[in-house]
Formats: structure tokens, C-alpha cells, sequence
């Protein structure tokens, strides 16, 4: 792809975040829109508001992980569009817990979104970019699928498969020599509502267990944690380098270096055939490579 003008781009979790920003970016460049949520308020909201900015925009209430949502979703976009150009798979959750206190409900629900909204959206937009050539697939994975960071075990677990999946497509992409290209994001901090996504959790995948009532200390690190987020790259950056990278058919897409040396450590002890080099949490490991300098 050359060019968004006159393009149809289909973003999932596009009502907020990082998908939020990518469709304000994509629309600016004139490509046509269908964002995809499972949010119904913030949807509107966003085709409103992307209306308003003059882009042609349509919201599709959408559950990734399920089959039959996605279908409809790429039924909808190829009736209204014709043609779908880029597809953004970038509807995701994120929770943490150390491996023993995991329930299936809390695998379930992270797998079901971070891994199975990618696969739907591959299966159900692949065929028909490759049918007509000028196509370009983005799949949201993370720095957690590249590290394995303590305590967020199934979301490192989907973030690994999606950096495998998107490597695996851009392989069988060279080998057929088709001209649709395949880029993975790998953020790391990004000022988003991903801390709170069990707001979106289905009553189905609720976890059984009943966690005790937050400790001040708890909350302590809650009131740190949102002030990470709200410090971190902003979306409209990550768009930026999105949009960016499916023009110039660029594979991985980095928001920063921070956990650079972390991913380097890791490939060192594979090649070596050490024992993994122990890391700290994500977030610690973020904020200690920022921190200046001690003076001391």
C-alpha cells in the first residue's frame, strides 16, 4: 500500500485507546472507516466524533473472540466497502496474577481476546486481501511477546502466539510472493484503559475466586500504576508509527527502547543455552531503565 486515500481500513477495539487513534489518524489520510468494539457507548461516541471530523466512519458492536461476531463484522465491511484494505487487530485486555492463584476463567478470557480476536481477523479479511492484492494486516502483540515478564502469565502467553502468528503470515506471505504486507505492534507502556479491562469481562469468565478486600498498600500501587499509564507514549504516537509502518510495509513496530536490552538478554540465553535471566515485573523494569541517574 502507497497510500490511505480512498482506503477502507477495519480497526477492533477501535473506540478507545490505541485503536481510537489509529482511526483519527487513518481518517485524516482519507481512508474510510469501520471500528470495530465491544464498548456500545464509547463506539458511538467515536464514529460521532469521527463523523463530525468529516470521515466516513460506521461502528460495529463486536465481540472478537467470538466466530460468529467476526464474521459479521467482515460481512458488514465487504458490503459497505467492497473492497477492505487494512485490518487492524488490536482489541485486547490485559490482567495479572502470579500462575498459582489462576483460575481457566481468567486464561480463557485473555486468550479469547488477545489470541482468538487475531485469529478470527485473519481468517475472516486474509483471503479476501490476498484475492485482490493491495492489502496491508496489523496485529497488535506487545514487548510481553518478545520477554516474559512474573505475574501476567496468560497475556505474556497470547502476546507470544500473536508475534509467532503475524512471523508465520509474513513468511508464507514471502513465499507466495503476494504483495499484502503484515506488521506487528509491540508496545510497551501506552496511556490506555487496558489497566482497567475488567470493566469489559463477561459475566461468564468472572473469576470464582473472591480476592480479599485491597489493602491500603493495594491501593497505594493501584494510584501508582494509573500514573505510569497516564506518563506513558500516548496513542496518537503509536498511530503515528502505525500508519507509518503499513506504508512503508515495515513488520515490526516498536513504540520505544525501553525493554530493548530485556529482549536482547532473552535471545542471549537461548542462544547460549542458559537458564533465562531473571526479570523484574513489566512495569518495574520500565520505570528502572527511565529512571535517571541515582546521584549518589
Amino acid at each position: 500500500m502507497d497510500t490511505f486515500e480512498g482506503k477502507a481500513a477495519v480497526i477492533t477495539g477501535g473506540a478507545s485507546g490505541m485503536g481510537r487513534a489509529m482511526a483519527d489518524r487513518f481518517g485524516a489520510a482519507g481512508a474510510r472507516l469501520m471500528i470495530a468494539d465491544v464498548e456500545g457507548p464509547a463506539l458511538d461516541a467515536a464514529v460521532a466524533e469521527l463523523s463530525d471530523a468529516g470521515v466516513d466512519a460506521v461502528g460495529v458492536l463486536t465481540d472478537v473472540s467470538s466466530e460468529g461476531d467476526m464474521d459479521d463484522l467482515a460481512e458488514q465491511a465487504l458490503s459497505r466497502f467492497g473492497q477492505v484494505n487494512v485490518v487492524c487487530n488490536n482489541a485486547g485486555v490485559g490482567s495479572g496474577a502470579p500462575m498459582e492463584t489462576l483460575t481457566t476463567a481468567d486464561w480463557k478470557w485473555i486468550l479469547d481476546v488477545n489470541l482468538w480476536g487475531v485469529i478470527h481477523g485473519i481468517r475472516v479479511f486474509l483471503p479476501h486481501l490476498l484475492e485482490h492484492g493491495d492489502g496491508h494486516i496489523v496485529n497488535t502483540g506487545s514487548v510481553a511477546g518478545h520477554t516474559s515478564y512474573p505475574n501476567i502469565g496468560p497475556y505474556n502467553a497470547s502476546k507470544h502466539a500473536v508475534v509467532s502468528i503475524s512471523e508465520t503470515l509474513y513468511n508464507e506471505l514471502q513465499e507466495r510472493g503476494s504483495s499484502v504486507g503484515v506488521s506487528v505492534l509491540c508496545p510497551g507502556l501506552v496511556s490506555t484503559n487496558i489497566i482497567n479491562s475488567e470493566r469489559n469481562r463477561p459475566e461468564s469468565l468472572r473469576s470464582p475466586i473472591i480476592p480479599p478486600d485491597p489493602t491500603p498498600e493495594d491501593e497505594e500501587r493501584r494510584q501508582f500504576m494509573l500514573g505510569l499509564y497516564e506518563q506513558a507514549v500516548k496513542p496518537p504516537e503509536v498511530a503515528e508509527l502505525v500508519y507509518r509502518a503499513v506504508l512503508d510495509n515495515q513488520f515490526y513496530i516498536w513504540t520505544d527502547y525501553v525493554y530493548a536490552e530485556a529482549i536482547q538478554q532473552r535471545h542471549e540465553d537461548i542462544r547460549l543455552g542458559r537458564n533465562p535471566s531473571r526479570r523484574s515485573q513489566l512495569v518495574e523494569e520500565d520505570q528502572s531503565v527511565k529512571a535517571p541517574p541515582s546521584s549518589g
